[in-house]
């Protein structure tokens, strides 16, 4: 049984990176897709029409990446950055529409209600 357990843990701490070999590296690469989208962002804007300014945009930008700065694993952060460069690639393509850009902009699901009062304003049972 603890043989097993030591060939799990040696399993586990030999997993092989994606893309980067330290966290600077990682963080280097995020820093370069920040630069990228913040760069292509009057481009989108203009090519897409949407009803947001650059400055909207490049604030919706810097939220998006500071909602994932606490994630520490490197083979995490390099999917994201991945991610990110598919996305990048799709908008400035132009292989999107108005629609999956203003998505971003989607407010958060509002919580139920929970009282009988709140649940019969919105018509639910």
């Amino acid at each position: 049984m603890a043989a097993s357990r030591e060939a799990v843990k040696k399993a586990v701490q030999q997993v092989r990176p994606i893309l980067s070999v330290n966290h600077g590296e990682a963080r280097k690469r995020a820093l370069n897709l920040y630069k990228a989208w913040y760069r292509q962002i009057p481009y989108i804007v203009m090519d897409y029409d949407i009803p947001k300014s650059i400055q909207q945009c490049r604030a919706k930008l810097r939220e998006e990446f500071l909602r994932h700065r606490d994630v520490t694993d490197i083979r995490v952060i390099d999917m994201l950055v991945i991610k990110g460069q598919m996305e990048l690639k799709e908008s400035v393509e132009i292989w999107k529409q108005k629609g999956h850009i203003m998505r971003y902009w989607k407010e958060s699901q509002d919580p139920k209600p929970t009282d009988f009062l709140s649940k019969f304003i919105q018509g639910i049972n």
